[in-house]
């Protein structure tokens, strides 16, 4: 007689599906706590990753040769996604660029070093999992459910402002760096029907 038990599925008890982005008023109030608390790292990877809309493999591999030109931060910045090999190119506004440069200032950083090195290892960078670990920090610190969210709604935050804002489906295509504009749609969870309405009311 088999007595071998059924394995506990991994999404037993867990929230999955697409992690929600945050809210204008959300994104405020983990950037001030963490203004007042003088934490310049965390600071400094929290707006880069709002800013850049990077999947976290892409965030955390970045270089200050990347994102600076000699001590300046640029207002634009392109890299290689991992995933697709394709390059993307973010805008870096002036909240963004001050805290970078704080935290770059503080850790000592030379061009060539990733922008958030490892505590443990300095030539190295911090993991994915380190990542999520700190936003998940940051989704709790401010009274949200932090199974409903994680690293991807940074990529998906200013994507959906924008789009709230705009309705701009390519815009928001090229910002992501999709190659097909049906990702994009299914990656801001945009119904079908309202995708279509948008595409015949645009003339190409």
């Amino acid at each position: 007689m088999n007595t071998t038990s059924k394995a506990t599925a991994w999404n037993k008890g867990k929230l999955v599906g697409q992690k929600r982005p945050l809210q204008l008023h959300e994104i405020w109030a983990i950037r001030i706590r963490l203004q007042l608390a003088g934490n310049l790292r965390e600071l400094a990877l929290f707006n880069l990753a709002i800013d850049s809309k990077l999947r976290g493999c892409d965030l955390v591999r970045l270089r200050v040769v990347d994102i600076a030109h000699g001590s300046v931060i640029q207002t634009r910045a392109k890299v290689l996604q991992q995933k697709t090999g394709s390059p993307v190119q973010f805008e870096l506004t002036t909240q963004t660029r001050d805290a970078v440069s704080a935290w770059l200032a503080q850790s000592n950083a030379e061009l060539n070093d990733f922008v958030f090195r490892s505590r443990k290892h300095r030539s190295q960078h911090i993991s994915t999992r380190q990542y999520a670990r700190i936003v998940k920090k940051w989704i709790t610190s401010i009274g949200l459910d932090g199974s409903a969210y994680g690293t991807h709604s940074l990529r998906r935050t200013k994507a959906a402002l924008i789009y709230k804002r705009t309705r701009n489906l390519r815009a928001i295509q090229l910002l992501l760096g999709h190659t097909k504009i049906e990702s994009t749609v299914r990656y801001l969870g945009i119904e079908v029907d309202d995708a279509l309405e948008l595409a015949e009311q645009t003339e190409a």
